[in-house]
């Protein structure tokens, strides 16, 4: 097993572990006193974890109960939200009690904001089953949902209590699901970690699992030193959005229905890339394009941009962009809205 300590103000620990599925109960129960949990899992990973995650609790003596809403960002909203709120009241949690959250990065951030509102609070611990989940989103505090003007509008910092990544859960992912999480990979490398970025492109999506643990443990560890640094997203930490500027605004036009959010990334890192550090361009494309992710997109700036002008990372009239000239450096960079549209050829 590999641990990551993670020092934030609620401390905790990831730990990377084939097979870990089968053992949360006991590492949930070297964290919290209370033998009372409710798992939060959609309609696919429930069927595919859900019955080995309730044996391992109750195993460990936990009793347990589990609510499950369809898959899909569109599930990530607040009448989805309200639901989990009146099963957690149904099911009598209380404060000492804890959620955890099986599944990707919809049941993470849905169970997360869950967590840090119901009773002004609860803990909950994160098993997250996708590649993007494991790598970025169970990491760092951030939980949401979405709402009509946008995706993550509405949401707060809570850490989890406990992460447990299980590299073998990414062995049932769909091809397309697991090149989501390799959006986000190869934005690690870019941003922070030239040998990472190295290994990722001297594989693909069919031969990656043979250094997906060394991968995940690289990505989780530079996204633990970044959460550290700047755990409420006021500087530094602003580099993880390397390409989600565009990435978002693609995801926003497509209606957050038939564009992935790793397949915005990807474009984004790309687009923006191609702009600015084109020196850089041919090689982030070949390697984009090795695990089946696109490199743009044929939609009018135009038309991207009043997504943009609405990222939540706006303040005031101005938003942030991140570029690397470097692989391996990122640099944070803050201009108006129209200076971003002139900038992007508007």
């Amino acid at each position: 097993m590999n641990e990551i300590n993670v020092k934030t103000s609620h401390p905790y620990e990831v730990l990377i572990e084939r097979g870990a599925v089968d053992s949360c109960g006991k590492y949930i129960s070297e964290i919290i006193s209370s033998r009372n949990a409710v798992i939060i899992t959609d309609d696919i990973v429930g069927g595919l974890y859900g019955e080995r995650v309730t044996n391992s609790l109750k195993e460990s003596g936990f009793e347990c109960s589990t609510f499950t809403f369809p898959n899909g960002e569109h599930s990530k909203n607040i009448s989805v939200l309200g639901d989990i709120f009146d099963f957690l009241c149904d099911a009598s949690i209380t404060r000492s009690d804890i959620l955890i959250a099986l599944g990707g990065g919809v049941v993470g951030d849905i169970t997360g904001f869950a967590a840090a509102s119901y009773l002004r609070g609860i803990d909950f611990v994160q098993i997250p089953t996708t590649l993007l989940a494991q790598i970025d989103s169970s990491v760092g505090g951030k939980t949401a949902i979405d709402i009509k003007g946008g995706k993550n509008l509405v949401g707060a910092f809570k850490q989890p209590s406990l992460v447990i990544c299980d590299s073998d859960t990414l062995k049932t992912l769909p091809r397309e699901v697991l090149a989501d999480g390799m959006a986000e990979a190869i934005k690690y490398g870019m941003i922070r970690d030239e040998q990472l970025f190295e290994l990722i492109e001297s594989h693909n999506l069919d031969t990656i699992d043979t250094v997906m643990d060394k991968m995940v443990y690289t990505c989780i560890d530079i996204k633990r030193d970044v959460v550290e640094n700047d755990e409420f997203d006021r500087g530094e930490r602003m580099i993880l959005n390397f390409g989600h500027t565009l990435g978002h605004a693609l995801e926003g036009w497509h209606n957050y229905t038939d564009y992935t959010h790793g397949m915005g990334v990807a474009a984004g890192m790309c687009m923006i890339t191609d702009m600015l550090a084109p020196q850089l361009s041919g090689r982030l494309k070949k390697c984009v394009c090795a695990y089946e992710l696109p490199v743009g997109t044929d939609i009018p700036m135009s038309e991207l941009l009043p997504f943009c002008s609405k990222d939540k990372k706006r303040e005031s009239d101005k938003l942030s962009y991140i570029i690397c000239n470097t692989i391996g450096k990122a640099e944070i960079r803050k201009v108006t809205v129209a200076e971003f549209s002139e900038l992007m050829g508007e």
